[in-house]
C-alpha cells in the first residue's frame, strides 16, 4: 500500500508540499500535492481536491490556501500526470474500462486512490478524522462524481461536484460512462448513491457551447448545451429516477452567481459553503467574478 513514512514526513510541517506516491494497486504514479495550515492539528478537516484537465493539482491546491489558513484545514491533491494518464479515459473516467470496453479490476481504478491516500494519512497519525470531504472541478468534477458513484463513499464527509463537462447519469440502463450500466451495480447499490448528499456546483456564467475542453459527444451534447444546463439535467434525472423508484434523492445544486469555467472561484465558494455554512456575500461574489462592487 502506500508508504505511511512518506505520507508522514510529506505532512509533517505546515505549508506546501509536493510528494511522488506509488499506490501498488493502481500501479501508476501520482503527486500528492499538498498544504498543511499553521492551526491544522489531527482533528482538524482534510479536504480533497481534484483538479481539471490541466493536471494542475499545484493550482487547484492553492485555490484552497486562503479558506485552509482561516479553517486550519490540510489539503491533499492528488495530481494525475498527463504523461501517465493522458486524456479523459484513466482521469475522468477513471481507468474504468479498457480500449476494447471491458471493465477493468477494480483495485486498480484511479477512483480509488483518495480513499487509499486518506487511510494512508490516518495511518501516518497526520489525522484523526474518520471522514474527509472532496471537492472536484471541470474533468475533476468528473472525477469526483463518478468516483462517488462506483466506489465506497465511507470515507467521505462531503462530495462537491463543481462545472463538470458532462455526467454519468444515475441509470442502471445506461453503459458507462454514459450511465452507471455493465459495470455489476445493483439496485440497491443507485439507491444508495441517490441518498447520498451530493452537492453540485453550477456556475451560472459557465455556458459556452463549445470549446476545446467541452465535451462535445453525442452523449454529452444530450444533457445539454453547457455545463450549466448539464449539471441541472443530472439533479432532474436523479430526482426523476429516484421518483421512480420510491426513494429519497439527496442530491442538490447550488448556483453560483456570476461565475463562469474557473477553478479558483468554485473551490473558494464550495469552501464557504462547507466551512461557513453559505455563499460569500455579494461584495465577494463580484470579487470572484472579476466585477467592481458598487
Amino acid at each position: 500500500m502506500i508508504d505511511t513514512e512518506v505520507i508522514a514526513r510529506a505532512l509533517a510541517a505546515p505549508g506546501r508540499s509536493a510528494t511522488p506516491l506509488t499506490d501498488p494497486l493502481h500501479g501508476k504514479p501520482v503527486v500528492l500535492q499538498a498544504y498543511r495550515a499553521a492551526g491544522f492539528t489531527p482533528d482538524s478537516p482534510v479536504v480533497f481536491v481534484q483538479h481539471g484537465m490541466g493536471r494542475n493539482g499545484d493550482e487547484y491546491r492553492d485555490f484552497w490556501i486562503e479558506a485552509a489558513d482561516r479553517h486550519g484545514l490540510l489539503i491533499l491533491a492528488p495530481t494525475f500526470a498527463a504523461e501517465t494518464h493522458p486524456n479523459a479515459e484513466p482521469y475522468n473516467n477513471g481507468g474504468v474500462l479498457d480500449a476494447a470496453g471491458a471493465v477493468t479490476p477494480r483495485e486498480g481504478w484511479a477512483y480509488r486512490l483518495p480513499a487509499r491516500v486518506f487511510a494512508a494519512v490516518q495511518a501516518a497519525g497526520v489525522t484523526r478524522r474518520r471522514q474527509a470531504f472532496l471537492f472536484g472541478h471541470s474533468a475533476g468534477s468528473q472525477f469526483a462524481h463518478r468516483m462517488a458513484s462506483l466506489t465506497d463513499r465511507a470515507p467521505f464527509c462531503a462530495i462537491g461536484c463543481g462545472n463538470a463537462g458532462w455526467y454519468s447519469l444515475p441509470l442502471l440502463d445506461r453503459p458507462f460512462p454514459e450511465g452507471l450500466g455493465g459495470l455489476g451495480l445493483t439496485d440497491a447499490d443507485l439507491e444508495a448513491w441517490l441518498a447520498y448528499p451530493l452537492l453540485i456546483l453550477a456556475g451560472d456564467a459557465d455556458v459556452e457551447t463549445s470549446g476545446p475542453s467541452l465535451p462535445s459527444n453525442a452523449e454529452a451534447v444530450a444533457q445539454g448545451p453547457h455545463r450549466f444546463g448539464r449539471a441541472h439535467n443530472y439533479l432532474r434525472v436523479a430526482r426523476e429516477e429516484a421518483a421512480r423508484r420510491g426513494v429519497p434523492c439527496h442530491w442538490r445544486i447550488e448556483v453560483v452567481p456570476g461565475i463562469g469555467h474557473d477553478g479558483d472561484a468554485m473551490s473558494k465558494v464550495c469552501a464557504a459553503i462547507w466551512f461557513e455554512g453559505h455563499q460569500p456575500d455579494a461584495a465577494r461574489m463580484a470579487t470572484l467574478a472579476g466585477k467592481v462592487a458598487l
